[in-house]
């Protein structure tokens, strides 16, 4: 039904997104924080949608499905989202996010390719080119920039005078996308070996002279330490490719975007620290580093 005619308690509604990406997306959360409550809310309730994509197919019980039940439920979630972006809703999560694309307009191809990435999960678990797996980032994280990007906006000193063109986030916005999805590929290789998925390129194992066994047993030697290194260098770059767009965003929005760039870039340097043993330690910034960067971080938020 159109939301105008739906009764739901939005305010309740955001307030579940929010403790919802507290609680699962901490890093991201406290960048969050920083933001006017009218972006806040819209940035929780598009993280909350992406999460729900993203459980059709992680989720413990959807890991008891069949191939063919997945499919028909990626194909349902593809339908109701175009039914959302027509502004039809069916729950309260519906409505937050049909009140966030009434208050911040988008288009739905970012949503679509998202499912698209989620259909990727179906039948790939190994991925032999980086050209595949930018793909794949792409479609599961770069759309996250796209989705949030015109949430963040434009500092209108950029775009005041007559003759002012509105600058091109698009290319950071996806760059800081791919480069958190690395981050949480190089993170999570253990609890991903454990689901029958190895993320890396194979053609980065070749080049290293590291096995898909050496992988799969959690083999820390020379091969897999010079592999990561190299795996962490190429995150770092995607990284650096961002930062040339947070100085375009709204005033409002730098500090909360370097925050949150510059604190998950800050797990590369945790995996750093313990030697690359992401197979049975897990890499995260601590509550202390996170408030200390904080400064850092508004510093360079003052900078265009």
């Amino acid at each position: 039904m159109p939301i105008a005619s739906m009764s739901t308690n939005l305010d309740g509604a955001f307030e579940a997104c929010r403790r919802e990406t507290a609680e699962w997306a901490k890093t991201f959360y406290l960048g969050t924080l920083l933001l006017p409550l009218e972006k806040r809310r819209a940035i929780w309730a598009i993280y909350v949608w992406c999460r729900r994509t993203d459980e059709l197919m992680d989720s413990a019980e959807a890991q008891s499905r069949s191939v063919e039940e997945l499919a028909e439920r990626l194909d349902h979630w593809e339908h109701q989202t175009r039914s959302l972006f027509k502004g039809h809703v069916s729950n309260d999560l519906d409505a937050v996010m049909a009140d966030t694309l009434d208050r911040f307009p988008q288009d739905i191809q970012p949503y679509l390719d998202m499912i698209e990435g989620q259909r990727m999960d179906l039948t790939w678990t190994r991925y032999p080119t980086f050209e595949d797996l930018k793909l794949y980032c792409y479609r599961v994280a770069g759309t996250v920039g796209l989705m949030t990007q015109g949430v963040m906006g434009v500092d209108q000193a950029y775009t005041s005078a007559p003759w002012s063109d509105s600058p091109d986030t698009t290319d950071a916005a996806v760059a800081l996308g791919i480069a958190n999805q690395l981050t949480n590929i190089l993170r999570d290789v253990g609890e991903d070996r454990g689901r029958g998925r190895i993320y890396l390129p194979q053609e980065d194992l070749d080049r290293f002279g590291y096995s898909e066994a050496d992988l799969m047993a959690g083999r820390l030697n020379e091969a897999w330490r010079e592999l990561m290194a190299f795996q962490l260098e190429r995150a770092r770059e995607w990284f650096t490719r961002s930062e040339s767009g947070v100085r375009w965003l709204s005033g409002d929005a730098r500090w909360p975007v370097w925050t949150s760039l510059r604190l998950y870039r800050g797990i590369l340097d945790a995996i750093e620290r313990i030697d690359y043993d992401v197979f049975n330690r897990r890499a995260y910034v601590g509550k202390v580093n996170k408030l200390l960067d904080l400064p850092r971080s508004f510093a360079l938020a003052q900078f265009r």
